[in-house]
């Protein structure tokens, strides 16, 4: 592999490494290597969970005019004596036609590199619940800010004399992340019809008496695993009609936990969780051309990537598996709605990571 540990979850997996400059790391005759700059190689020595550590000078001679990847895995190919190697599909395509050039044979891999990451460890079960006290902490702020703020004669929150906006809310819920030890990114704070986006981040004024949509997903700072969160909110009063769309998610939430387990067919599980939420008169459809109901999937595989396999639909579940559970449903006019906890699959159930409550209103 050749990746920045620091964006790509395999690396960072592979050597328990954390760098935001790409570098090389290979296995061979049952042993695992990196080769780091000297920027890095004495603070991955203690670190690095590989079986060697090198610098850049056993394989490109300071006094060499190429420096360049390519030249440090053909230092590397020669010294080791390998003639191919498998990558993975996501290695740089300009660096493998490079090295085909120089005359390695390069297979792109297509299977995981790291299957195993699909089953968490105890050791990563405790970092991912550490990950998402981290986004609990976030959300919690972002509840005690709305708590505080009043709604104006026209009906916009205001928090210290000031507007509440999506931004706002947004910035008080990711400086709490940072202070928790975190790491935010794209928090969404999206309110009335933006919430019917589901990946809208939410912008402008936010409204006292309809639903916003609190989705925070940050990355734990040291352990690097993601933890991720949603819950729909309404400072006020909450429609009848919202009120029944939130009762009808939370439902099917737990609908769906009850029947997790390892074996349970998750392809199925969603399309029988669509039917439940069509026959309490959710259909998911498109009307005006834009999407109404539940059009995402169920959820999706956790861990040191915030979206990775396997995803809810993709077939059985299986122990050890670390899952959202996220259902929504989204109805311009009432409001968007979803509410995702993080679960870890067993062989009679699922263990919820999640301690949040689930509160519509919030006066």
């Amino acid at each position: 592999m050749c990746a920045a540990s620091g964006h790509d979850a395999d690396m960072l997996y592979a050597t328990h490494f954390y760098a935001d400059d790409p570098f090389v790391w290979w296995e061979a005759r049952g042993k695992t290597h990196i080769v780091l700059s000297p920027l890095e190689i004495d603070r991955a020595r203690p670190s690095a969970r590989v079986t060697q550590v090198h610098g850049l000078g056993e394989f490109v001679s300071p006094l060499a005019k190429d420096h360049s990847t390519t030249a440090v895995i053909i230092g590397v190919a020669d010294k080791y004596r390998l003639k191919s190697f498998l990558v993975p599909e996501q290695f740089p395509a300009g660096l493998l036609e490079k090295l085909r050039h120089q005359g390695l044979t390069i297979t792109v891999s297509d299977q995981p590199f790291f299957p195993q990451r699909w089953r968490k460890t105890r050791e990563e079960i405790v970092a991912l619940t550490a990950a998402l006290r981290v986004a609990e902490t976030g959300l919690r702020r972002g509840i005690d800010v709305l708590k505080a703020s009043k709604p104006n004669r026209r009906g916009f929150l205001q928090w210290g004399k000031i507007p509440l906006t999506s931004e706002r809310l947004r910035a008080e819920m990711d400086a709490a992340v940072l202070h928790a030890g975190g790491v935010p990114a794209n928090t969404i704070v999206a309110g009335g019809e933006q919430g019917c986006d589901p990946h809208e981040r939410g912008y402008g004024p936010l409204r006292a008496n309809e639903a916003i949509v609190l989705d925070i997903f940050p990355r734990h700072a040291k352990n690097h695993y993601y933890g991720d969160l949603t819950r729909t909110v309404v400072r006020g009063r909450a429609s009848e009609a919202l009120r029944k769309q939130y009762a009808t998610v939370q439902e099917g939430k737990r609908w769906v936990m009850k029947r997790m387990r390892h074996g349970a067919n998750g392809t199925l599980l969603q399309k029988e969780l669509i039917e439940r939420f069509k026959a309490a008169s959710y259909p998911t459809e498109q009307r005006k051309d834009r999407w109404v109901g539940m059009f995402h999937g169920v959820g999706h595989g956790l861990g040191l990537d915030l979206h990775e396999s396997p995803r809810f639909s993709s077939g059985n579940l299986f122990t050890g598996l670390s899952i959202t559970v996220e259902p929504g449903l989204y109805y311009p006019g009432v409001g968007g709605v979803r509410i995702e906890d993080v679960v870890i699959v067993g062989k009679t159930g699922v263990r919820n990571l999640t301690k949040f409550e689930e509160n519509l209103e919030l006066r």
